[in-house]
């Protein structure tokens, strides 16, 4: 009865993306053939406001255009957004459990309500990542081909509560898995630090993440979305859970085993690739050059470490029907501007959604003022820190970017067209599945005006420095 009640959630869920996306059509359409009207609503990131309400603007008929400009045409539309959050990763769900249930539950009211932050995509470690309180798989041990020891009881302890209240909280949260290494008796290291898989594990290794999809099911969680592997091109010289996956591997690995298992289990789990830099735009494009993988994937996962953003847009040229998501990017809790980086991440956004990504999934939601629990070699931090003896709550900067998108774009929106000269200001346009519309715009610099062109309206909106502006408005 669980596991049936489970899959008609997921079916829910997909079929409620189908349906936002064609109202999302008819929105802009509608849009498109109307001039705007009525107050455009402002919301202020600052030096001294977060996420606050500014004056309101006002649409007033066309004049010769004054200074920076920003023209919008809901005619031209692009890809249709899946949401914005961030990783539940084993440290971050160790550090939810460890506030006091009313903190929690007030913490997770602001994050995952649709009528506060909204965040409604996140992503799950399939086993141990380097954000993890130890090094772990789900079948420890000797060789276990028949994986007979299998168990997901680790992630019972508060993994797998965690998700179920953030479900709670938002019924429609899409999840991710993606594991970091393979059990380490099916690799070259004999551990999961390092090395790559052994190809005659392929089979096995693909009946390991279909029982982990079953398992998690079974206990209410089900997951949406899976890849292959964590960064597939390195593996972090040993010092932390990590395989490698040649292209070839991967390729056989999605064609001839982890696709058809799935199907064979009737999961409804959708395969993305990837999960790595944008500098493997070629591998990707290679991959999907494959009718056999192409079959399977639903599209491709990347991250932002190595190249920029505008090589997405390649894979797009040669496979344009194929989704592009956006799976992974953190804080450093070293820096001197992790809580007022801001304008960093909302023109990284910005720029990521311009090239086809229909999700921004963050890194950690939640890590301690030390960046922990932390096994790995890198300083991140969490979206927000909890701080482990106090229990007070810290917001970064990439919090109050993420706030500027997902409060405002909902599930379904669809990117339209907006262009400036300007090199320095960003900015993203939406049109939601109900007719509003959503501009973010990013000010890095000084402070300035901008105005904003819409058929045959304009409005000036000011940009303080160092900023970023969400402005929403009915057609």
């Amino acid at each position: 009865m669980f596991e049936s009640r489970s899959r008609r959630d997921f079916l829910k869920i997909a079929a409620g993306v189908a349906a936002t996306e064609l109202l999302a059509d008819a929105a802009i359409e509608a849009t498109a053939a109307e001039s705007p009207r009525g107050e455009i609503i402002v919301r202020v990131t600052d030096k001294t406001r977060r996420y606050a309400s500014a004056p309101s603007l006002r649409w007033k008929p066309a004049a010769a255009a004054a200074g920076e400009a920003i023209a919008l045409d809901p005619a031209k539309r692009y890809q249709a957004m899946l949401g914005f959050g961030a990783a539940f990763t084993d440290a971050a769900c160790y550090m939810f459990n460890e506030l006091p249930k009313t903190s929690r539950e007030q913490l997770f009211h602001e994050l995952f309500s649709p009528s506060e932050m909204g965040l409604s995509v996140g992503r799950i470690c399939v086993g141990s990542s380097d954000y993890s309180t130890s090094v772990y798989s789900f079948d420890e041990g000797e060789p276990d081909p028949e994986l007979t020891r299998f168990s997901v009881d680790h992630d019972r302890t508060y993994i797998l509560p965690m998700l179920l209240e953030a479900r709670k909280v938002n019924p429609e949260l899409f999840l991710l898995a993606s594991p970091w290494s393979p059990p380490g008796w099916m690799k070259s290291s004999n551990t999961m630090l390092g090395g790559a898989i052994w190809r005659h594990y392929f089979a096995t290794y693909a009946s390991y993440l279909a029982k982990f999809l079953k398992a998690y099911e079974t206990d209410g969680v089900t997951v949406n979305a899976i890849t292959t592997q964590n960064e597939v091109d390195t593996d972090q010289d040993g010092r932390m859970p990590a395989a490698m996956w040649p292209q070839e591997y991967e390729m056989d690995f999605v064609r001839d085993h982890l696709g058809p298992k799935l199907a064979a289990e009737n999961l409804a789990t959708k395969i993305w690739l990837l999960d790595h830099n944008y500098s493997l735009w070629g591998r990707a494009v290679c991959m999907l050059d494959d009718p056999g993988v192409r079959k399977y994937a639903d599209g491709i996962a990347w991250h932002g470490y190595v190249g920029t953003p505008e090589l997405m847009n390649r894979v797009h040229e040669y496979h344009p029907d194929i989704k592009m998501y956006w799976t992974e990017g953190g804080p450093d809790i070293t820096a001197p501007d992790y809580q007022t980086d801001w304008s960093k991440w909302s023109a990284t956004f910005s720029d990521i959604l311009q090239n086809w990504c229909r999700c921004i999934i963050g890194w950690n939601l939640a890590l301690d003022e030390h960046g922990k629990p932390n096994l790995g070699p890198f300083p991140c931090g969490g979206v927000v820190t909890i701080d482990s003896k106090t229990k007070a709550i810290t917001r970064s900067g990439q919090y109050w970017a993420l706030a500027h998108f997902s409060r405002a774009v909902r599930r379904g929106a669809v990117r339209v067209a907006s262009q400036s000269k300007s090199a320095e200001v960003r900015h993203a346009g939406f049109a939601n599945p109900d007719g509003s519309m959503v501009l973010v715009i990013t000010n890095p610099g000084s402070p300035g005006t901008v105005q904003l062109q819409l058929g045959g309206a304009v409005s000036e909106a000011a940009l303080p420095a160092d900023s970023v502006t969400t402005l929403t408005w009915k057609s």
